[in-house]
């Protein structure tokens, strides 16, 4: 009996612990609602020639030149390897920019005038989880927005918010609260949490 009694506060306190690391291990931090301003920069961004990413697969086109076109996988360090031109960084590149670094590779090691066109075969996915239907991985499509992505994972449960969503983007450091709008975008690689409402 004695013995019981003596490992039931040890029992308390094992559980205890595991509740405090469950709770500093939060992977939805709120980095706090966008200013207006914060949410029209970011727009104006997803209007510009966007960059390429790790893990999109690009589709390069070698005019004349059959064996060097085709589609290549960015890696997760940000290059792509392609024949004779090697490794070439592309990660942080707008399609143009790479257009110029693989014509300037290729005149160098092989053709005197290469035609070089750069386009995204597929983007890198967004996840979605919380109250959706059917929490997952799904592919990015341009013109992607907060209740399309949401729309796409079977629509919000009983219990989400009707009004907010938590996105982060790639490179943040946590979850930025948006209002649950068609003019909030996603874009390839966002993390996406669907909140529950308070009743």
């Amino acid at each position: 009996m004695l013995l019981s009694k003596m490992r039931i506060p040890r029992l308390w306190g094992a559980v205890l612990l595991i509740c405090l690391t469950c709770a500093g291990c939060d992977t939805t931090s709120n980095l706090g609602p966008l200013s207006p301003e914060e949410l029209d920069a970011l727009n104006k961004s997803v209007e510009a020639s966007p960059t390429l990413q790790a893990g999109e697969k690009i589709r390069i086109t070698v005019f004349g030149e059959d064996r060097l076109s085709g589609e290549y996988e960015i890696d997760p360090a940000g290059y792509v390897s392609l024949p004779l031109a090697g490794n070439v960084k592309a990660s942080g590149l707008s399609k143009p920019q790479l257009e110029q670094a693989l014509a300037k590779k290729f005149r160098s090691e092989y053709l005197r005038d290469p035609k070089v066109t750069v386009d995204v075969a597929s983007f890198r996915p967004f996840f979605i989880f919380g109250e959706v239907a059917r929490p997952g991985k799904y592919p990015f499509e341009s013109g992607l927005n907060a209740i399309t992505a949401t729309t796409l994972a079977g629509g919000s449960t009983y219990r989400a918010s009707r009004t907010k969503i938590l996105i982060q983007h790639s490179g943040e450091a946590g979850f930025h609260e948006y209002s649950l709008a068609p003019n909030v975008p996603v874009l390839p690689g966002d993390l996406i949490k669907v909140p529950e409402r308070f009743f």
